[in-house]
């Protein structure tokens, strides 16, 4: 008999919801990194491999995507809806920030999509899953880049909080308060690698793309910090505000570099009205 992939990871998530299956048996090297069983877990929607589920917590797991319904039961009936063979999941940045860890992820998932993932973890097991999804744009951005490529290594360790600080405070001055005279203080000249689809790099690619915004009445606002995730070089940024005067996701990757920052990646996501959502979790 023939299993499709799919099927193997939703059967895996059920049995172990039911108990039926010992979480030892499926986790397999439980030495496994926070950041490796992550990663792992994000492959198995390609790869149908039900070992990761184990990573997550059988009984609590709180699921921040609107579009996904609570507990491993909502992750499997998403997975089960999937055409088979369509999943593609290629992880390219991971990082670890206490209890979370968060990922850079490019996806094929009901399209090609740019995401970042946010896992909470306690008591070593997953318990809760924030994201923010994109769809992939078919050319690059001005400057030839896409949402994904750049800069991976990670450095720094021992400036985690300093670098976090920075980029809370950029936010915070900058987007939320439209302190644009602090705008520079940030950045190294022009020297800043943009991965938006829409921006070229630099701050004058930043001020000619939101000049060109401003023609067209688009307006895009920061109200809320959320999180401030961090490690070493890379810290995320989830706000929530709005673009085009819809109620709006923004996550927000950057990286510093001897105290300025140097590159950014981002996702933007509409948030859908509360009738449409599959949890009562919210978006944040």
């Amino acid at each position: 008999m023939i299993i499709k992939k799919t099927q193997c990871l939703v059967m895996g998530a059920l049995l172990l919801t039911s108990g039926l299956i010992s979480q030892n048996i499926l986790a397999g090297d439980q030495d496994m990194s926070k950041k490796q069983q992550v990663t792992a877990l994000l492959k198995s929607i390609e790869t149908g491999d039900s070992a990761p589920v184990a990573f997550i917590n059988p009984t609590k797991y709180i699921q921040h995507n609107l579009a996904v319904a609570d507990g491993l039961a909502g992750f499997g009936a998403v997975l089960q809806a999937l055409p088979e063979g369509s999943a593609k999941v290629d992880t390219v940045r991971a990082f670890e920030d206490g209890d979370y860890v968060f990922t850079h992820t490019e996806y094929n998932f009901f399209g090609p999509k740019v995401g970042f993932d946010i896992f909470r973890y306690e008591n070593g097991q997953i318990v809760e899953h924030w994201d923010n999804l994109q769809v992939t744009p078919e050319s690059p951005n001005p400057s030839g880049r896409s949402m994904i490529d750049g800069n991976t290594e990670l450095k720094d360790l021992d400036k985690t909080v300093e670098n976090k600080q920075l980029v809370k405070s950029f936010v915070t001055d900058v987007l939320i308060n439209d302190e644009l005279d602090k705008l520079a203080a940030y950045f190294d000249d022009d020297n800043y690698i943009q991965h938006n689809p829409n921006i070229a790099d630099g701050l004058s690619g930043l001020g000619a793309a939101l000049e060109a915004m401003a023609k067209q009445g688009v307006t895009m606002k920061y109200d809320t910090v959320h999180k401030v995730l961090g490690e070493g070089n890379f810290v995320l940024v989830v706000s929530e505000g709005s673009f085009a005067d819809q109620p709006t996701a923004f996550y927000d990757l950057f990286r510093v570099a001897n105290g300025k920052i140097a590159e950014h990646w981002d996702t933007i996501e509409t948030i859908p009205p509360q009738a449409e959502w599959k949890n009562t979790n919210g978006k944040f």
